[in-house]
């Protein structure tokens, strides 16, 4: 029977002298092969040349890589890029590329779909496919050939970042690690629902930013958009994010589409400024990017503009979100790989 390939992309040092010991290689071979992995962008184990022919040879009888390119590009008009990176049992994943100025934001996916369900997301329409390894998160971010340009991640593509915490730590740890890219965790942001079970730990072992996906400040309300709502209450995830300090370098942020007539109401201003007034916090309005068969409609520019204004006189930090790619359905709700699944 063929033994199943082990993927080395997506592995931590540590895991890599895990492995290093298992083929009888040293235990610096591990930092060896870390660099190859994710500073020389090696795609085989034959590339990895300081290594001795023997430990290669065993290397590549039972490991491999595990790197793969994009299978499509869609360019906008604005300039956006989505790519359409296979996964390793066959899935797809999109994740997109958002230059701006001297910026450059990727949006990266860490599920195949997604179990949250909320009624105005294409991923949530899709459904859950599977979640996706660190290397399988990373490779969207080594594979990408815009990767030397990019200086900020955000897990906002497909998928719950914290209903697959251990792998999108995983990912994050590698990102930030001195043997790969050594990125400071404040280029990175880390979006959620704010599922109770991964709250805790992501506070507690990332210094990532985080952006939770707010959308209406009225539980009930949000409970009918949103389902999670059910399992973690706004109130109680105010009250834990309450006892953090973000004060400092570290950023939180709160994401809110506006839908016309159903949270851009000033008591929906008011409750968000009581809401949100003892966080040290930034707030993101968010154009609603029509879906098929939604009952949803975005609010006009003057009413976004109102909101804004409101809440910034009222001492929150609020901004607009340009809307980006919506043309090649790559803006925010908009990402689904549910065609591609059936083919």
């Amino acid at each position: 029977m063929q033994t199943r390939m082990e993927y080395l992309f997506g592995k931590s040092l540590q895991e890599l002298r895990e492995v290093a010991a298992r083929v009888g290689l040293p235990a610096f071979a591990a930092r060896q092969m870390a660099e190859w992995l994710y500073s020389r962008g090696a795609t085989s184990v034959d590339e990895m040349t300081n290594l001795s022919k023997k430990g290669r040879e065993c290397l590549t009888a039972f490991c491999e890589v595990g790197r793969s390119g994009p299978a499509l590009c869609q360019t906008s008009v604005d300039g956006t890029r989505k790519y359409l990176f296979p996964t390793r049992n066959g899935h797809f994943v999109e994740t997109v590329y958002i230059p701006d100025g001297d910026r450059a934001t990727l949006c990266v996916s860490s599920q195949v779909g997604c179990k949250m369900g909320c009624r105005f997301c294409m991923t949530g329409r899709q459904g859950f496919e599977g979640s996706l390894t660190a290397g399988e998160i990373l490779n969207q971010i080594y594979s990408l050939p815009e990767r030397e340009q990019l200086t900020n991640v955000v897990f906002m593509g497909q998928g719950e970042p914290f209903d697959n915490l251990d792998e999108v730590l995983r990912a994050t740890e590698i990102l930030t690690a001195d043997y790969a890219l050594g990125w400071s965790p404040h280029r990175i942001t880390v979006s959620t629902v704010g599922l109770r079970k991964g709250m805790d730990r992501f506070l507690t072992e990332s210094r990532c930013h985080l952006a939770v996906s707010l959308h209406n400040p009225f539980p009930d309300q949000r409970r009918q958009m949103m389902p999670a709502e059910q399992a973690y209450s706004l109130t109680d995830m105010i009250e834990r994010l309450s006892r953090e300090d973000w004060t400092h370098q570290r950023r939180l942020s709160f994401e809110y589409i506006v839908f016309a007539g159903l949270n851009d109401s000033k008591a929906h201003l008011r409750e968000l400024v009581r809401l949100l007034a003892p966080l040290h916090c930034r707030v993101n309005l968010i154009r609603f990017h029509t879906i098929p068969d939604t009952p949803f409609h975005g609010a006009v520019e003057e009413t976004m503009i109102q909101m804004r204004d409101y809440l910034s006189r009222h001492g929150l930090t609020c901004t607009i979100r340009a809307s980006r790619g919506e043309d090649i359905m790559a803006a925010c709700g908009l990402l689904s790989t549910a065609k591609k699944e059936t083919k």
